[in-house]
């Protein structure tokens, strides 16, 4: 029994006892034991209900890719490239960087867990089975490296998209690229460039989004994390609905910036801007100062009202940003 099909045997959320998950994948109850004690450091809450045997806490509902095709809208589906679910990859943009030249546009690529998801600067990203959404697309560009800037806000405004479509509210947007709640951050966003300045090149862009996040989770975390459940008084929508909303505000909003940059999005992002009129403190390669957050231009960079009354543009690679 792979690690997959026993966490489908347990997928209902009703206990299943150690010698029928024996029985049926042909083991040991202690080869089934050591299998759920891998799926447990992985991440995932399996209890031991003594007789009645293991159990999730919840139902988990495995992606599946044709049912996320069947959920998008008809025209988002016809520019869709390949679209997979994979169990384990070390990370979902890893895959998509390694197939290169061959991977079509709008290529999306799931992994139900990762190995080695990756975060911004460096960070490792929790990547637990069945229980969150870890995606990356590929999306290509004639125009160069030189048009893309602001990429990733308008990929948190995309995400916010998905949220709103799939009956979720209450996320706004930090920049330069995290969606947060209230409670912490609910989802990452990762865009990594490669190609020429002024010809053809190609985003990676890797999103991270918490459905479900246990107490263990959320210490291991490091930071203030929320979860959609937590919007949805607990009770979040399906993950395939999820993924298919996602990957429909992708292809769509990924297409409007390949035609009209940044710029269409700064009226939207600015609805979602939680740092606008905020006190900050920003620290970079030129030192740190102190200001308002003041919103963002056309091309993507924070508005920081100073001191004197004067605005200074900052641009999202080398600066980190906080709450002052």
């Amino acid at each position: 029994m792979q690690a997959v099909d026993l966490l489908a045997a347990l997928a209902s959320g009703q206990p299943v006892s150690g010698a029928r998950l024996a029985e049926s994948a042909g083991l040991t109850r202690a080869a089934i034991w050591k299998q759920i004690e891998a799926l447990r450091t992985r991440g995932l809450p399996i209890e031991a209900r003594g007789s009645a045997g293991y159990r999730l806490p919840w139902p988990v509902e495995l992606l599946d890719a044709a049912r996320i095709r069947e959920a998008m809208d008809g025209s988002s589906r016809e520019r869709l490239g390949a679209l997979e679910v994979h169990w384990e990859l070390d990370s979902t943009s890893s895959e998509l960087l390694r197939r290169g030249p061959i991977a079509a546009d709008l290529s999306v690529v799931f992994a139900e867990t990762q190995s080695a998801g990756r975060g911004r600067r460096g960070r490792a990203w929790l990547s637990p089975p069945g229980i969150n959404l870890y995606v990356s697309c590929l999306k290509r560009f004639d125009g160069g490296l030189a048009g893309l800037s602001g990429l990733s806000l308008a990929v948190g405004v995309i995400v916010l998209r998905a949220l709103a479509a799939a009956g979720v509210s209450g996320a706004g947007l930090k920049w330069p690229n995290d969606v947060l709640t209230p409670q912490g951050k609910l989802a990452g966003i990762l865009v990594e460039l490669n190609g020429e300045y002024q010809g053809p090149c190609a985003a990676v862009i890797g999103i991270g989004l918490n459905l479900r996040l246990t107490d263990t989770l959320r210490e291991q975390a490091g930071q203030a994390v929320a979860d959609v459940a937590g919007l949805c008084g607990g009770q979040p929508p399906s993950r395939n609905r999820m993924a298919a909303a996602l990957v429909q505000a992708l292809v769509d909003g990924l297409q409007q910036f390949e035609q009209h940059g940044f710029a269409s999005f700064v009226d939207d992002y600015a609805t979602h801007d939680l740092l606008r009129d905020v006190p900050l403190t920003l620290s970079g390669a030129q030192g740190d100062f102190t200001g308002t957050g003041s919103g963002v231009d056309a091309h993507g960079a924070l508005q920081v009202r100073l001191a004197d009354g004067s605005t200074r543009a900052v641009d999202s690679a080398d600066v980190t940003v906080r709450g002052a």
